[in-house]
C-alpha cells in the first residue's frame, strides 16, 4: 500500500472548479488545511461585464491582503511557485460568456486581468452558443465560432461543463487547442443532463482535454447520500472510460454559500426565478469530502482501489497541469 497522505502533500493539488463564498474567511483556512496548490476560481456565473468587473477587483484586492497564503495564477510555472511556497493559487474563471457581452475584444481585456478559463454557456443559452439545461440546442452561433478563435489565440482554456450536447461537439471539433469539462461526470455513470455524453468524452480525450470528476452530488449515482468513495468511483468510471491522462478533479465545491445564492443559480438568468429551488438546502456534499480540507482523502481511496502512485499523481493534479501548459500562453 502507498502512503497516500505523504504522496498528496507532494503532489501537485488542481481543483478544476470551485464556486464558494470568497467572503468566507473559512475558504480560505479550508485550502490551507487541505494543502490545495491551485483552483480555478468562478468570478462569473450571470453577471454581466460591470459586476464580473467588480468581482476580478475584489480578486486582486484579496491577492493584496492574503499576499502570505494566496497567490494569483496567470501561467503554468505560477502553480509551481504557489507550491514551494505553500500558498493556494487562484486562476479565474467564468462558468459563462456573459460578461464579454457582444464585444469579443473583451477576452483580451479579461485575459490581460488574469482569466485563464471561460466556460462558454451555463445552463441556458447565450450569444455564443446553448447550455444543457436549454429547451433546444442548436449548436455554436457565429459569434460563438468567432469566440473560440479568439479564446484559442489569447490561450483561455475553453470549459464545456454546463454546455449543452450539440454545442459541446462543435466547440470540441472548432477548436484548435484541447478543452475542458472543469467539473462533469459521465452521463452513462449517472443519467442527468449536466453530466456528459460517451461521444463528447471521448472526443475530448482524443484531441488532449481534461475532465475534472464532479462531487457535486446531484450528479452522483447515490445522490445526496453519496460518500468520498462514491466520488472516487465517478473518478474511476471516467478513467475506465477515457484515460488516466484525460481524468482530474473538479469539485464544484460550494462552501459557505448562503441559500440565496443557489436560488440565483437555478433562475432563468440569473433573473426569472423558480416557484421551488430543485436543490435543498444546506447543500449535502458527499461525506468525507464537504470542503477543501478532505482532499487529501482523495487520494487514500485512490489508493485503495489499486491506482499506482504515478497514476494518483496524474488524477490530484498533473493532467491538469499539462493541459494548462499547452493551452495557456
Amino acid at each position: 500500500m502507498t502512503d497516500a497522505k505523504t504522496l498528496y502533500y507532494d503532489a501537485i493539488v488542481i481543483d478544476g472548479l470551485n464556486v464558494s463564498n470568497w467572503d468566507s474567511p473559512a475558504v480560505y483556512t479550508s485550502l490551507r488545511a487541505g494543502g490545495v496548490t491551485a483552483i480555478n476560481a468562478t468570478v462569473a456565473v450571470w453577471e454581466g461585464f460591470e459586476a464580473t468587473m467588480d468581482n476580478i477587483a475584489g480578486w486582486l484586492q484579496r491577492f493584496r491582503q492574503r499576499s502570505d497564503a494566496l497567490l494569483q495564477i496567470r501561467a503554468p510555472d505560477d502553480i509551481l511557485r504557489a507550491k514551494e511556497e505553500g500558498k493556494a493559487g487562484i486562476f479565474l474563471g467564468f462558468q459563462n460568456a456573459n460578461p464579454i457581452g457582444n464585444r469579443l475584444e473583451r477576452l483580451a481585456l479579461f485575459h490581460a486581468l488574469g482569466v485563464r478559463v471561460i466556460q462558454l454557456t451555463y445552463n441556458e443559452r447565450n450569444l455564443l452558443g446553448n447550455g444543457c439545461y436549454e429547451r433546444y440546442d442548436e449548436g455554436l452561433s457565429h459569434f460563438g465560432l468567432e469566440a473560440i478563435r479568439e479564446m484559442n489565440r489569447l490561450g483561455i482554456l475553453i470549459d464545456l461543463s454546463h454546455v449543452g450536447d450539440r454545442t459541446t461537439l462543435e466547440a470540441i471539433e472548432h477548436s484548435e487547442q484541447p478543452v475542458a469539462f472543469t467539473h462533469a461526470n459521465a452521463r452513462a455513470y449517472y443519467d442527468h443532463v449536466r453530466n456528459k455524453t460517451d461521444e463528447t468524452l471521448k472526443l475530448l480525450a482524443q484531441k488532449g482535454g481534461v475532465v475534472g470528476a464532479n462531487s457535486f452530488a446531484l450528479f452522483l449515482r447515490q445522490g445526496y447520500r453519496s460518500t468520498i468513495a462514491n466520488y472516487t468511483e465517478a473518478v474511476d468510471d471516467l478513467v475506465q472510460r477515457i484515460g488516466i491522462d484525460h481524468v482530474g478533479i473538479g469539485t464544484d465545491f460550494t462552501q459557505d454559500q448562503p441559500k440565496a445564492f443557489f436560488d440565483w443559480l437555478f433562475a432563468y438568468q440569473g433573473t426569472v426565478y423558480r416557484d421551488k429551488n430543485p436543490l435543498p438546502y444546506p447543500m449535502p456534499q458527499p461525506a468525507g469530502l464537504e470542503t477543501p480540507a478532505d482532499l487529501p482523502h482523495i487520494a487514500e481511496e485512490l489508493d485503495k482501489r489499486g491506482y499506482a502512485p504515478a497514476d494518483i499523481r496524474k488524477i490530484l493534479g498533473e493532467n491538469w497541469l499539462r493541459l494548462f501548459r499547452q493551452v495557456w500562453r
